[in-house]
């Protein structure tokens, strides 16, 4: 039952539905691993690659945020609590302790490589049955492709 009506179909919402509800766990973790990146990571490009895994985890914070918000627009409940998140994210776990800033790079790129073709799954999906998610996918993707790129950039 949903408390907030609609103008999808029951099968439309349930295909947005799960779309939305994977982009939400794979952002929520994403911001989590960037951030547990940020706080460990040593070497000589230290201050660079800190700077910008906070870029990427405020895009993510702020995605998340829009795409939750889309799921309850079309009555569907968000999930980012951290149970759902660590039973359902695509992207691998971190290692504790330091970080050499060669190996966080290639940690974000591999993250970012899993969430992206995970997206870019959910744009497929989502095109027939709502092209207002749809959209909201397709930026963030776009800006998460764009922190792969910078990544990559970084470990020529």
């Amino acid at each position: 039952m949903s408390v907030v009506k609609s103008p999808l179909s029951e099968k439309q919402r349930k295909i947005v539905g799960e779309a939305l509800q994977g982009a939400l766990v794979d952002l929520v973790d994403l911001a989590l691993v960037s951030k547990q990146v940020h706080w460990t990571v040593v070497g000589p490009r230290f201050r660079s690659v800190h700077l910008q895994l906070d870029e990427v985890v405020d895009t993510a914070r702020l995605h998340a945020d829009t795409v939750a918000e889309r799921a309850s627009a079309i009555g569907v409940t968000a999930d980012g609590r951290a149970g759902t998140v660590s039973k359902t994210s695509g992207i691998d776990t971190v290692t504790d302790g330091w970080i050499k800033d060669t190996q966080a790079v290639g940690i974000l790129i591999a993250a970012l490589d899993s969430v992206i073709e995970r997206m870019r799954e959910r744009i497929g999906t989502t095109a027939d049955a709502d092209p207002v998610s749809q959209d909201i996918i397709i930026g963030l993707t776009a800006d998460l492709e764009k922190f792969h790129w910078m990544f990559q950039a970084e470990n020529v």
